[in-house]
């Protein structure tokens, strides 16, 4: 019979799975050419660099910030 810390583990490896396919996911999306935030053009470099960019390197930034 399962305990309290078995279930508990369960629990986290399931969501560390789940973010691992989320962020899998987002990762095969083509990065934009333009900053979701700002509009500005996102460089190719960073564009082939970080599949599936959205945003330029201040707004990321920013972004990462707020979080």
């Amino acid at each position: 019979m399962a305990d309290a810390i078995d279930l508990a583990n369960d629990q986290a490896e399931y969501f560390l799975q789940v973010s691992l396919q989320r962020h899998t996911l987002k990762a095969t999306k083509p990065s934009l050419p333009f900053c979701d935030d700002c509009d500005e053009p996102i460089p190719v470099a960073r564009q082939q660099s970080v599949a599936g960019c959205e945003t330029c390197v201040s707004c990321q930034e920013l972004r990462e910030r707020r979080r």
